[in-house]
C-alpha cells in the first residue's frame, strides 16, 4: 500500500494545483478561542454591562489584574 494513499479523502477533492504555504505568515498572531462556562460568562457579561464596557475589555482587564497579582506574589 502506498503511504500517500488516503481512502478517507473524497475523490472530487483535487489538491494538485495547491500551493504550500500560500497563507503562511511568519509573524501572525493567533487569537485563541476561550470558552467560558455559561454561568461565568453570564456573570461577567452582567458586570461588564453594569460598567458600560465591552465584555472583552472587561475580561481582559480582570485577567491583567490577576496576572499582576500573581507576578507580585512570586
Amino acid at each position: 500500500m502506498n503511504p500517500h494513499d488516503n481512502d478517507d479523502m473524497p475523490q472530487e477533492i483535487d489538491f494538485s494545483g495547491g500551493e504550500r504555504g500560500k497563507f503562511y505568515r511568519a509573524n501572525a498572531q493567533i487569537q485563541l478561542p476561550i470558552h467560558l462556562e455559561s454561568s461565568v460568562q453570564n456573570t461577567l457579561a452582567a458586570l461588564a454591562n453594569a460598567k458600560g464596557v465591552d465584555l472583552s475589555v472587561f475580561v481582559n482587564d480582570l485577567l491583567k489584574k490577576d496576572i499582576e497579582l500573581i507576578q507580585m506574589g512570586r
